[in-house]
């Protein structure tokens, strides 16, 4: 495989944020504030998310983030994987394929990749393949989401694993604007 580590920016690395606990998102889109504080152009690509939040809401006047959401507003689980869920991520993917021969970001977030991924949405090989075929390494790629199968953690250069020790949904406790989305 040709995936480059170089400790320089124009040769870019593959980031994963990871695990049971909450912050997968908030991580990648935090770097993502940073990159454009520098003047760097941050593609977010969102699977399985399109619902309302308040990021979304924030970053549409931030003209260096652009965050696109493919999937429905819908929850997915492993039984109940619908072939309109299956068409989103071929969107998403192909909108990625655009923007990764396009020159036009420093960095793309896949959002909730790995979700796709652990769902067997998409299989592990034909996403490592993807990447392969269209990314020139000269990216950053930011890979978030629950359950990142091995084979991604291995790409990875960094890797970081949110663990969850204590969550208000233990207790009953819905999601809360503002805090949860």
């Amino acid at each position: 495989m040709k995936f480059k580590r170089d400790e320089k920016m124009k040769e870019g690395h593959i980031q994963v944020y990871t695990g049971k606990g909450k912050g997968k998102t908030t991580a990648a889109l935090g770097l993502a504030i940073r990159a454009a504080g520098r003047g760097m152009r941050v593609l977010i690509i969102q699977f399985m998310k399109n619902r309302p939040s308040g990021e979304r809401n924030f970053l549409k006047d931030i003209d260096q983030i652009k965050v696109e959401n493919y999937g429905t507003s819908d929850f997915i689980s492993k039984d109940d994987i619908r072939e309109e869920d299956r068409i989103e991520v071929k969107k998403a993917l192909d909108r990625a394929k655009e923007a990764l021969g396009s020159k036009g970001w420093d960095i793309i977030i896949f959002d909730e990749i790995n979700v796709v991924l652990d769902l067997g949405i998409l299989e592990v090989d034909e996403f490592i393949q993807f990447l392969d075929r269209n990314w020139s390494g000269d990216v950053e790629i930011i890979l978030t989401g629950r359950n990142a199968p091995k084979a991604i953690i291995d790409l990875a250069i960094l890797v970081t694993e949110m663990k969850r020790i204590k969550h208000p949904y233990d207790q009953g406790i819905g999601p809360r604007e503002g805090i949860e989305y």
